[in-house]
């Protein structure tokens, strides 16, 4: 007998269990073609919509997205098909719709801590920051005393080897989550548990960099110096390069202006959102605030809402000139 109860309408099927005490909860199967163009509503009020796609990237994710309904469709039941449908959703940056599918999935899987971790990231897009912070102390608790697991990429890097595992995404999303509300100590701790428990230089240097920032936010000089320590020129990375030179930089190896000016990388606008912020959190922490909200003004001058760096550029400068809206397009 199921304790909670689901039904998924796929056309005249359903599957779940009820009981004469429970009212079903329904998901409607999201369709392969969005219905009404995605947005989310930033900090500011304005509406964010999803950049365009060029023809290479739209017939890949939807390829993807094709897959993930077929496998749906043919196991409505289990939760990595809706992981992976939740996933794809949100690669065609479809944030609402994939938080419903994970919705749906805990409804199904209550104790999976992966779908926390999932929809706990999209409510993070979405700027749901409290619904992210929930979702991650449920996902910290589900996983305590628990083995940790490699995570499959849903974008593999270049080599085509996942770096992240459960644990490690879970605490560093977590950190994202109460940086972003100004939570600095509640995300140096975050933080440093996923640095402790990073397997490969790729997961050090992204949980050392938000580390490095929070505690620079805290004050905390000494502790931030220590994080520099574990830097070094030849960390075998495989793509979290951009982490690595704000890491550089904060170290006085690359002078600032060289992260917005000299990359080249085939996405320069996450690129730009990485290290800009970056950059314009360096500029705040040593006390040039009128040159940081410069900094982060351009980076929200990019269309990369959805990255990390752009949502705390967009978050700091929502705190420091309070609802004046700055310069986007």
């Amino acid at each position: 007998m199921c304790s909670l109860l689901f039904a998924l309408l796929l056309g005249a099927s359903s599957v779940g269990c009820q009981s004469a005490e429970e009212t079903p909860s329904t998901f409607v199967r999201p369709a392969l073609e969005e219905t009404a163009p995605s947005s989310v509503v930033s900090l500011f009020g304005d509406t964010l919509t999803r950049p365009p796609l060029s023809a290479r990237q739209r017939t890949r994710l939807m390829a993807n997205l094709d897959t993930a309904l077929t496998r749906f469709d043919a196991a409505p039941d289990e939760a990595e098909s809706f992981i992976w449908l939740g996933r794809r959703l949100a690669y065609l940056w479809r944030y609402q719709a994939a938080i419903e599918v994970f919705t749906a999935g805990l409804e199904v899987h209550p104790l999976e801590p992966r779908l926390y971790r999932h929809r706990g990231h999209r409510y993070i897009t979405v700027r749901a920051f409290e619904e992210a912070e929930a979702d991650y102390a449920e996902a910290v608790r589900l996983i305590e005393g628990t083995a940790d697991t490699v995570e499959p990429d849903g974008a593999p890097n270049a080599a085509g080897i996942p770096r992240s595992t459960l644990h490690t995404n879970i605490w560093y999303h977590q950190g994202l989550a109460y940086y972003l509300q100004g939570q600095f100590a509640a995300a140096r701790e975050a933080f440093q548990w996923c640095l402790e428990a990073s397997p490969n230089d790729d997961m050090r240097v992204a949980a050392a960099d938000w580390l490095y920032m929070s505690l620079r936010r805290l004050g905390d000089e000494e502790a931030a110096a220590e994080v520099l320590t574990l830097i070094t020129p030849e960390m075998d990375l495989l793509e979290n390069q951009s982490y690595h030179r704000r890491l550089r930089m904060y170290q006085g190896a690359i002078p600032p202006e060289a992260l917005l000016t000299a990359e080249e990388a085939e996405d320069r606008a996450l690129t730009l959102a990485t290290q800009g912020y970056g950059v314009a959190n360096w500029y705040l922490v040593e006390g040039d605030t009128a040159r940081a909200l410069a900094v982060m003004d351009t980076v929200l001058q990019g269309d990369y809402w959805a990255a990390f760096g752009y949502i705390a550029a967009e978050a700091d400068v929502h705190r420091l000139r309070g609802t004046e809206r700055p310069g986007l397009p």
